[in-house]
């Protein structure tokens, strides 16, 4: 028997949309040319179209776009790679220290982790109790001097959206580059990575309902001064102004594209909807179970503070083990965390940042609603969370 399967995981990762699949589907066969030999018609098709698609992915994280910021990678994870360990590389007169919220995605603290054993000091800012960073913490971070400091933009866990500009003044005032993993949070909630003081962003298409493969890294080019200089992690065609070289991956470039146009146009409506399904969830879950505690706000908030991703909820259930939880869950899609670390028993770095006891680590459950969401999923889904978790109570 087939069992359908209600999708609230979507901070893991998004299912194509069709009009992203519908867009992609020439460039597979009937458009199939090498965007990088424009001396034929189907090559220069190709270019066309990627350079469309770069313009969409500009403007939706910049609102002085400029297509020339966008370098396109084979997924945030490469684009983390190249803008740290770039930066190091090109800047050895600037100061060997990097500084890393300590709640960050594993692709930051893992590279970061790797240049600290290339013997550049790495220090992690924790956030507040409430899930954020806040700039006084960067500034004593930054000390006597940092060469960047890496904040992401929305935390992919508990779903609190950084106070960006407030920490891009600090960063820059103490003449360090600001990175940004802003992977969460585009297409989600606006962001405009020049006006928050951002120096280089990484993304990718399959949070926002695009093609998985396929990311990008924003480099502000300067108005007035020198550009921000980085050295290629991959050498080898000079693609991509030469800072990253391969064959550009075409459908995936166009799928990215048309996902950043949709997610601009849609991303009013879709974050309200949104939030007030968020809303509906945990009353549901509250009226079927009693106290439940919401993670990054207080415990007698009915929907959580904003700033907040409008899809993100993430609770815990006292008394109950959250993996067990999971593992009964047949017919509904949650996680305990990032699904890059969600099979590690340890518990979550992003809680134990938080300082959050063993109890509350071990009992949480993020939600993460979207573009499908609908009201009767979710109340299927809260009465489902309730069944299971008194269950689990009675086995105690």
């Amino acid at each position: 028997m087939v069992v359908r399967m209600v999708y609230l995981d979507h901070h893991a990762t998004t299912p194509c949309d069709p009009r992203v699949v519908a867009a992609m589907l020439p460039y597979f066969s009937e458009h199939f040319g090498n965007p990088s030999g424009r001396t034929h018609a189907l090559g220069k098709e190709a270019y066309e179209a990627t350079e469309s698609a770069r313009a969409e992915i500009a403007a939706l994280v910049c609102a002085e776009a400029d297509a020339r910021e966008i370098t396109f990678t084979s997924g945030a994870t490469e684009a983390v790679s190249l803008a740290l360990k770039g930066l190091v590389a090109a800047y050895p007169e600037r100061p060997r220290r990097v500084v890393v919220a300590a709640f960050e995605h594993k692709a930051v603290l893992d590279t970061a982790k790797g240049l600290a054993r290339d013997g550049v000091e790495v220090v992690l800012v924790a956030p507040d109790a409430a899930g954020f960073i806040t700039p006084d913490a960067v500034r004593m971070a930054i000390g006597d001097g940092a060469l960047v400091v890496a904040v992401m933009a929305a935390q992919n866990e508990i779903g609190t959206v950084q106070p960006l500009a407030a920490i891009g003044n600090v960063v820059h005032a103490a003449g360090a580059f600001f990175f940004v993993d802003a992977s969460q949070a585009i297409g989600k909630v606006p962001l405009d990575l020049r006006a928050v003081g951002a120096d280089l962003a990484a993304f990718t298409a399959h949070k926002l309902y695009g093609p998985k493969g396929i990311g990008a890294l924003w480099v502000r080019r300067s108005r007035s001064g020198a550009d921000v200089r980085l050295v290629p992690q991959i050498e080898g065609g000079g693609q991509e102004r030469g800072l990253r070289a391969g064959t550009l991956n075409v459908p995936g470039i166009v799928g990215f594209g048309t996902a950043a146009r949709l997610a601009r146009s849609e991303m009013a409506s879709e974050g309200e909807r949104l939030r007030g399904l968020r809303g509906r969830l945990l009353a549901g879950l509250r009226e079927r179970m009693g106290p439940i505690r919401v993670t990054g706000a207080a415990d007698d908030a009915s929907d959580g503070p904003e700033p907040r991703l409008p899809g993100n909820l993430h609770v815990s259930f006292p008394g109950v083990e959250g993996a067990r939880l999971l593992q009964s869950l047949h017919d509904v899609a949650v996680s305990s965390g990032s699904a890059c670390s969600s099979q590690k028993l340890e518990g979550s770095h992003v809680l134990r940042a938080l300082g959050l006891p063993d109890a509350r680590i071990f009992s949480a459950v993020r939600f993460g609603l979207g573009r499908k969401t609908t009201e009767a999923e979710i109340d299927f889904a809260a009465q489902r969370l309730a069944d299971e978790v008194s269950r689990l109570r009675r086995e105690l």
